[in-house]
């Protein structure tokens, strides 16, 4: 039935509805299944000694839920649109970040604590992500090596760039936009790692980006990138039964990685960079109070915050879990409005 679904085209809208259903029903399905197995072997979340208190009956408590979101995602575009190049370059950089964060997931649950690989060990896995994503977009899919902004300014990063043959075949290696790739990927996908630290945060929040990046693509043109955005949303979904509090598990470095990793390919794909700042606010300033947090610690001993990243502070402010929860969650909405009203602007 779903392939009949796939060669209308008088109303292409459904495929991403469709996505998102599908997605949430794999995902929220399976994910039962995989919760029993993590418990008969024994994996579970290592939490932070120097953590909100409340969190250590967290302990143990299943990880790596995010393996069953990606597959998830992967089934649903699968069989619901068909496969540009744009789409590969996307699912390829969501999967292989989702791999680096196994690696990180496995390494945690082995050494029985918090802490998986080491920060440069992740980053040398981002970089050789992002350069390979950067590189097949730029040559492979065509994505000019520019950067634009609301109003239409834009900056071209493409002016420091080596070219290898000639003609149709020539192979562009655009340095300075490879570099802003790299802080872009790397970026979103350690603020959203950062943002899952309570029951069905980055879940949630992810939701909202990826609805707006839905909207982007379809505006922009690319369905089976809209539908990929929805499919993650739709996953996000399925995984939120589960992990709404009290959560029976966590998605782990294998789904916090990698959905900021996607969010960053569908910005590149869509030349929508700078908007996905503004959609994924939420995720910036997650970041930016760590940031902020150690700069100032190191410098003059006091700490800004009682606690990063910030949905920390404010749970030590003696806001109640679900509270945080739900006011970032309307945060980041406001956020993905703001950014796709915005997008507007581009053109």
């Amino acid at each position: 039935m779903i392939g009949m679904f796939i060669g209308n085209p008088a109303y292409p809208t459904y495929q991403v509805f469709l996505a998102v259903f599908i997605a949430a029903l794999l995902v929220g399905v399976a994910m039962p299944a995989f919760i029993r197995m993590m418990k008969s072997g024994g994996i579970g979340q290592q939490i932070r000694a120097d953590g909100p208190q409340r969190h250590l009956v967290k302990q143990g408590t299943p990880t790596m839920g995010g393996a069953v979101m990606l597959l998830g995602v992967f089934l649903t575009c699968l069989v619901m649109v068909p496969w540009s190049p744009e789409l590969v370059c996307a699912m390829v950089a969501m999967l292989a970040t989702g791999a680096l964060g196994l690696f990180d997931d496995i390494e945690s649950v082995a050494h029985k604590r918090s802490l998986g690989l080491t920060p440069s060990q992740k980053m040398a896995g981002l970089v050789v992500i992002s350069v390979t994503f950067c590189l097949a977009a730029v040559n492979w899919v065509g994505i000019p090596p520019d950067v634009r902004f609301p109003g239409g300014f834009t900056i071209d990063l493409g002016v420091l760039t080596t070219t290898i043959g000639s003609g149709p075949s020539a192979f562009r290696i655009p340095w300075l936009y490879i570099i802003f790739v790299f802080l872009l990927m790397a970026g979103l996908s350690n603020a959203v790692n950062l943002t899952d630290g309570l029951d069905g945060l980055a879940g949630g929040t992810v939701m909202m980006a990826m609805f707006g990046m839905a909207m982007v693509a379809f505006r922009y043109g690319e369905l089976p990138m809209a539908a990929f955005a929805g499919a993650i949303a739709g996953a996000c979904i399925g995984f939120l039964w589960h992990n709404c509090f009290p959560a029976s598990i966590f998605m782990g470095d294998t789904g916090s990685l990698a959905l900021g990793a996607a969010f960053a390919a569908l910005a590149v794909l869509t030349k929508t960079e700078i908007i996905s700042l503004v959609m994924g606010g939420l995720f910036v300033a997650e970041a930016l109070s760590v940031m902020i947090q150690v700069v100032v610690f190191k410098r003059t001993g006091k700490r800004v915050f009682l606690m990063s990243p910030i949905h920390h502070h404010f749970e030590k402010l003696g806001w109640s879990e679900n509270k945080v929860v739900i006011r970032f969650w309307i945060i980041s909405a406001a956020f993905v409005a703001l950014g796709f009203a915005l997008y507007f602007q581009l053109r």
